[in-house]
């Protein structure tokens, strides 16, 4: 509402053409609809074209395993590209404000970041066609403006949903900060994302000239160098050159070469190269997220896809991460995110659970360790899911006629499992076990979500 009215008064002197865009994500039912009619009603006022777009949002979170925040907003800024490609317009401007910036760079720090991460909310995206006017804006300006307008806004009920990471940074972690530890913490947050996008823009600068100097594609020739065109997917690095160049330079590079064949690393993988970089003897490094696998030679770093030479499939390396509960854990192996919610068994809090849209799994909390494991599975792990009458092997478990589709052996390899205390209670498409189920009180909801590694707000 406060980014239609500022532009309604500035539209003379931008020289520019408004329209009101209004998406419909099918989750809040009546109050969704009420507010669509709200928006209506408003563009009809001030004789605006009105642009209506619908997607069910729920129904997406479900197909693609992604949250139902992840998939209300891909909806959105498809519908978004639509208007753009129909040329109806030439810019959509969001409305997203400094809080907004904080609580998302805020986010991103809890969960491990780098610059990138640090840049937060970008002012505009020219790919998407997208400005955000009022990045520099606070919310009390924002409402403080509205009312001087006599002008009515509708606020989002699930904004108030604690269940959702995002709601217990806005409404308990940055109220905390304010009030103990910093009264301009918002700011400083916002003033850390614009130093981090002035550092990523710089980066990128000088990478772009910097990295097709030292990187090579292709397999490695008799003489140790790297041969062009020979073999896809097979990128090296020259080693001498590396070397010679600072660390943070060496960082970035190793970034942005594992970014080219579709890996983001963590700050522990690039530790693992930049030592792999110095050492004086020729080998094999660590498996990376997404079966990358990385060696060196004298002269060469060289990244490729590690290939099970039984099979011909990419192999992935074992992994194991840590899940609190509550809580939530990354796992750029599978590009998931595995999330550890507690609701009530009788009337689950969180509005992606209820008869249609529940995907996620529901375990007996008193049963539970207070920090659960995230794993591969291995050789002799064995699962007893509900359905079953005894533990049955995971191998057996995963074959093509128990799963019901065909997978190939590098995701049979990687498929996922959660442990308490030694024991299996959580596997990718299986029931839960029958000794874990809940039945009154607090339950976990377990969910599996697309991992979205420094996404776009």
């Amino acid at each position: 509402m406060a980014l239609l009215r500022i532009l309604l008064e500035l539209r003379l002197e931008l020289g520019i053409v408004l329209s009101v865009a209004h998406f419909h994500h099918q989750i809040r039912g009546a109050e969704a609809d009420a507010d669509q009619q709200f928006v209506t009603a408003l563009a009809e006022r001030f004789g605006l074209q009105l642009h209506l777009g619908t997607g069910d949002a729920p129904a997406f979170s479900r197909q693609k395993k992604i949250s139902l925040e992840t998939a209300a907003r891909e909806l959105r800024h498809a519908w978004f590209s639509e208007l753009i490609q129909r040329q109806e317009v030439d810019r959509i401007a969001t409305a997203h404000t400094l809080d907004d910036q904080a609580e998302t760079v805020l986010m991103r720090i809890l969960r491990g970041t780098g610059t990138r991460g640090l840049a937060g909310i970008a002012p505009e995206q020219n790919q998407k066609h997208l400005v955000r006017p009022l990045l520099a804006v606070r919310r009390p300006e924002i409402e403080a403006f509205l009312n001087g307008l006599h002008q009515a806004w509708r606020d989002d009920a699930s904004n108030r949903d604690q269940s959702h990471a995002r709601n217990r940074v806005r409404h308990v972690l940055l109220p905390l900060l304010e009030k103990e530890f910093n009264p301009a913490i918002r700011g400083t947050l916002s003033d850390l994302a614009e130093l981090a996008r002035g550092e990523e823009a710089y980066w990128t600068g000088e990478l772009a000239s910097l990295i097709p100097e030292l990187l090579h594609e292709g397999k490695p020739s008799r003489s140790g160098r790297t041969t062009s065109g020979d073999a896809a997917g097979v990128l090296a690095l020259d080693l001498a050159r590396l070397r010679s160049l600072p660390l943070a330079v060496q960082r970035q590079v190793l970034y942005r070469v594992a970014k080219k064949l579709g890996t983001a690393l963590e700050f522990k993988h690039i530790q693992q190269l930049t030592s792999l970089i110095q050492s004086v003897r020729p080998g094999k490094g660590p498996v990376l997220p997404g079966g990358l696998a990385v060696s060196s030679s004298l002269r060469e770093l060289r990244f490729s896809r590690s290939i099970d030479k039984t099979t011909g499939d990419e192999t992935t390396g074992n992994y194991q991460y840590s899940l609190p509960v509550p809580g939530e854990v990354a796992v750029p192996e599978l590009g998931s995110i595995f999330r550890a919610q507690i609701v009530s068994a009788e009337k689950p809090k969180s509005p992606e659970y209820n008869d249609d849209t529940f995907t996620g799994t529901l375990l007996d909390r008193t049963l539970l360790s207070p920090e659960l494991t995230v794993r591969n599975w291995r050789p002799g792990d064995r699962y007893f899911s509900v359905h079953s009458h005894s533990p049955k092997k995971v191998k057996e478990l995963l074959q093509t006629d128990q799963l019901g589709k065909g997978y190939s052996s590098r995701l049979r390899k990687s498929w996922p499992v959660i442990e308490s205390a030694g024991q299996i209670i959580w596997m990718r498409g299986f029931p839960a076990p029958q000794a874990f189920a809940v039945r009154t009180g607090e339950a976990v909801l377990i969910e599996e979500l697309a991992l979205r590694t420094e996404a776009e707000e």
